[in-house]
């Protein structure tokens, strides 16, 4: 068959959307482009199954939406695939609508966390042929594909569809496909050179983004949007050594010079130790610098160090919240007095630790968004915290926190395009002015005289001038964000 992987241009005055590989959605004034990874295994997949494949991501190419839309309607692609998420879920709808109205014999499929979480309301929203309903829409997709094209008998689970007019309950997907099965991403195929500079990950360009595990063994975070597609229980990762292989690959075939493992969070024990060690073995340690998500409290001081002997650089970590009682409604399953002691440990090694921070949750009040804010500022004061990400809390369908927002009545709307971090889309002991102006504070922490002396003592090459400029440009960029401050029922 001849099939578009799509993401279509989606112009607001917001800025760019942030919408592949993205667990929280946000427009960003200052674009950054993260590898989508499960759509690029399902594009690479089809293709390797012997379908004929683009890639297609106007996002990405800054194109015009016209453009794009003419460009793809011309392909004429028997099957079109397109990812979405919350805040763009009625976008898609329309454009769904244009597609069927210009190619009415091509079948359009949605796939994602929304539709996961509310399959049934995009069917019957929009003409949209096909839902895949779970997280392993890679092998789904490529399972439809083969039916349609009448290489597959049966069609695969998790597939939403029509029949005679009547909506068909596909059920949810199998989670248990073994993930070595799957080829390399073909990244000549999905054109990852325009992923690889804009990146506030890369310290080292050109980079590029892999995926050892779905998703996160912890799986539980009550507000993440991914445990609808992955619980935690479903958690699954290629070998260590076929991941050694594709970095490998990744290193000497592309020139790749740093490499960020967006599992939701990076194996652990004696997966993580394996795959270091291959690592060394291989020598790769010297040619390239790594990056991943990791937990509070889930690694020995030995481990750190390994992880530095690997040349791992960025560490990504969730803190979310300085008040115990905010991180047990969000079943982080972390103490509050793990998070500095995480940080110290990671700082020892050698590595640069980010955290991601919120604000705006129900049931804090101003106090217990000053003291993360100060923790933040503390951090970064005493030299323990390289970066940090702050954003507003949202409750995306399918998740507890969602369920539990419904049911206490703290939800001011359900209008899915509000959910896209400009405003607090829930009651709130505080405003929602004031929310903003704390994730702002968040960012400004790191603002300190000391920390930006430290940042400046560090320079050693260009490489760290460039990564800093880079690094102002995305501060700047959010906090030229433009929130929305209207009145949203908050209290």
């Amino acid at each position: 068959m001849k099939i578009s992987v799509a993401y279509p241009p989606l112009s607001s005055d917001k800025g760019t959307p942030l919408l592949t590989q993205n667990r929280q959605f946000q427009w960003f004034t200052n674009p950054t482009y993260i590898y989508p990874m499960v759509p690029a295994y399902a594009a690479s997949l089809l293709a390797a199954r012997g379908h004929d494949v683009t890639f297609d991501d106007g996002i990405a190419d800054g194109q015009r939406y016209d453009d794009f839309m003419r460009e793809l309607i011309a392909k004429a692609p028997e099957l079109i695939a397109l990812e979405t998420k919350t805040p763009v879920v009625t976008r898609h709808w329309k454009i769904v609508a244009e597609l069927k109205a210009a190619l009415p014999k091509t079948n359009v499929v949605l796939m994602g966390d929304h539709v996961t979480a509310l399959p049934r309301e995009s069917m019957e929203h929009s003409p949209v042929d096909f839902v895949i309903c779970g997280g392993d829409f890679d092998f789904i997709l490529a399972d439809l594909a083969d039916h349609l094209a009448g290489k597959l008998a049966d069609m695969p689970a998790g597939v939403w569809r029509r029949e005679d007019g009547e909506i068909i309950d596909g059920g949810v997907g199998s989670l248990t496909h073994n993930l070595d099965e799957l080829p390399y991403i073909d990244r000549k195929l999905t054109k990852w050179e325009r992923y690889a500079y804009k990146n506030g990950n890369f310290k080292y360009t050109p980079g590029t983004y892999v995926m050892a595990g779905r998703d996160c063994w912890w799986g539980r975070c009550t507000f993440c949007s991914w445990t609808t597609l992955f619980p935690g229980k479903t958690y699954r990762t290629v070998s260590p050594a076929r991941h050694v292989a594709e970095i490998e690959h990744l290193v000497n075939d592309l020139g790749v010079r740093e490499i960020f493992d967006d599992s939701g969070c990076f194996p652990r024990g004696a997966w993580l130790e394996e795959f270091c060690n291959l690592l060394i073995a291989k020598g790769l340690h010297k040619k390239v610098v790594l990056g991943c998500n990791m937990r509070v409290g889930e690694l020995t001081q030995a481990q750190w160090n390994l992880l530095k002997k690997a040349n791992f650089r960025f560490i990504l970590i969730g803190l979310e919240s300085m008040s115990q009682d905010t991180l047990n409604r969000l079943k982080k399953g972390i103490e509050v007095s793990q998070i500095e002691e995480t940080m110290r440990m990671a700082k020892k090694a050698g590595l640069e630790p980010h955290i991601t921070t919120m604000v705006g949750y129900p049931w804090e009040s101003r106090e217990d968004a000053r003291r993360t804010i100060d923790f933040a500022k503390s951090l970064f004061s005493r030299g323990l915290l390289n970066t940090l990400q702050a954003t507003i809390v949202v409750p995306y369908p399918g998740t507890p926190l969602f369920e539990e927002a419904r049911q206490n009545g703290w939800l001011t709307t359900e209008n899915w395009d509000d959910y896209d971090m400009r405003m607090s889309v829930w009651k709130s002991p505080i405003s929602n002015a004031d929310v903003l102006q704390f994730k702002d504070e968040l960012y400004k922490a790191a603002l300190s005289p000391a920390f930006i002396i430290r940042k400046i003592m560090s320079i050693r090459d260009f490489d760290d001038i460039k990564f800093l400029a880079r690094a102002a440009s995305k501060l700047l960029g959010h906090l030229l964000n433009k929130s929305r401050t209207k009145d949203c029922g908050c209290k």
